[in-house]
């Protein structure tokens, strides 16, 4: 029995430990209540950031139903610094495989999906960053996206 919890407990500490790691700056997630995403609708986000030595990862997290009729999102991305300096790109999150599987985590028709935007990049200036994301996609009124968000995890 002794050696049965002690099993346990340091399988439970192994699982815990990569959390230890993580270096959170921001998290944060906007509902799409209308349950309908239009293209006029730009979602920002304004990330603090204080440190400008180590290097930062951001995420782009997503939460659709098995109604999104794609297997794709198109998303313009504008980054707006403290100092005013702008920087536009477009992204391609692909959500399922050619068979329609979706990618990521599912529970009652919901799946969450995660991917990194930008990776080991350094903010030039401490103070906040906006950061909109705008859906690019043919349809005016995109169905399917429950919430949008992101994340910041500082690189150790």
């Amino acid at each position: 029995m002794r050696i049965k919890n002690s099993i346990i407990g340091l399988f439970l500490l192994i699982l815990l430990l990569p959390a230890c790691n993580i270096d959170s700056v921001y998290e944060n997630t906007h509902s799409i209540e209308s349950g309908a995403w239009s293209k006029k609708q730009a979602i920002g986000f304004d990330i603090p950031v204080t440190d400008t030595i180590n290097g930062h990862n951001i995420y782009i997290t997503l939460r659709n139903t098995e109604e999104y009729p794609y297997s794709n999102l198109f998303i313009f991305v504008t980054t707006r610094s403290p100092k005013g300096a702008v920087k536009k790109d477009t992204i391609e999150l692909t959500l399922a495989d050619e068979k329609g599987k979706w990618y990521g985590r599912g529970l009652a028709g919901i799946w969450s999906y995660e991917r990194i935007i930008k990776q080991n990049i350094r903010f030039p200036y401490s103070g906040k960053y906006h950061m909109e994301f705008v859906q690019a996609m043919r349809d005016d009124n995109l169905t399917g996206i429950k919430d949008i968000g992101i994340k910041v995890e500082r690189v150790k």
